[in-house]
């Protein structure tokens, strides 16, 4: 029953956040252990890049909070030198807190603007 309440308030965000060539949306994906972020072009139907905590495993010895804030990082790095700075956040159905919340500080630490 979770799943499909987030999957229903996953689409209900969909309906108003959608990226475009000008500001792609940036997308969260949190499971029990991992935390992913996608910059995705709409228009397009095309994921321009990704990040996710699955690959790295100096990752893996870090707190969940710590993880999420790094990728966060990351997403934001690999966006600048793709030369996106403005993006539309896509909590995909989560609450905006914890990892999410983190994920989204350190981004925007680190030059995106939303």
């Amino acid at each position: 029953m979770k799943l499909i309440g987030r999957k229903r308030r996953h689409v209900r965000i969909h309906k108003k956040v959608r990226g475009t060539s000008e500001r792609p949306r940036l997308c969260v994906f949190r499971s029990n252990r991992h935390i992913s972020a996608q910059i995705i072009d709409d228009s397009q139907r095309k994921v321009i890049c990704g990040v996710s905590s699955v690959a790295d495993k100096a990752l893996a010895k870090k707190k969940k909070n710590e993880v999420a804030v790094e990728v966060g990082r990351r997403i934001a790095k690999v966006a600048m030198d793709k030369g996106i700075k403005k993006v539309a956040f896509d909590r995909a159905g989560y609450r905006f807190h914890g990892r999410v919340k983190a994920l989204a500080d350190s981004a925007r630490e680190a030059g995106l603007k939303f």
